[in-house]
């Protein structure tokens, strides 16, 4: 059995969830994460701010498009939406070229393993999330990120 390696991950600058702060991330693929800037939301085993773990697959529907989709209510997403009308919200985001060389699944397992550590860690999924993140149960994952959640604190 292979040792886990173990990566810390930790966040980039938050951005106002505006346009013009979206617009420069078409064409990137990765994970991207929705949070409010104030307002805490007590989860089963902690507090975080984090509202929302997305992802984009292909550039030609990148982190931007599909930023763009949840700014404008295209995506349907109701609880950001309300969020978003309430008080103004953040985000920040992962280039998945900057993990290519250490994580051998889709990116689209790599947001479930994000998922599950965020359930692991707060007892459910982030607030504005409706989908589970069994996919990535059936890959051997030989490596452990140690997620910084305390970001969204």
């Amino acid at each position: 059995m292979k040792i886990k390696n173990i990566v810390n991950i930790y966040f980039d600058n938050p951005m106002p969830f505006e346009a013009d702060n979206i617009k420069p991330l078409n064409g990137i693929i990765g994970l991207y994460f929705i949070f409010s800037p104030n307002n805490q939301i007590q989860y089963p085993f902690d507090k975080s701010k984090l509202l929302y773990i997305g992802m984009s697959e292909k550039k030609t529907n990148g982190i931007g498009s599909r930023l763009i989709g949840h700014f404008e209510g295209k995506s349907k997403n109701i609880g950001l939406v309300n969020y978003r009308k309430i008080k103004p919200l953040w985000f920040t985001y992962i280039n998945f070229e900057v993990l290519k060389n250490i994580w051998e699944f889709r990116v689209e397992d790599l947001e479930s393993y994000f998922i599950l550590n965020f359930v692991e860690n707060f007892g459910v999924y982030p607030i504005c999330n409706n989908k589970t993140g069994l996919k990535v149960l059936n890959n051997t994952i030989l490596i452990n990120f140690k997620i910084n959640w305390s970001y969204f604190k």
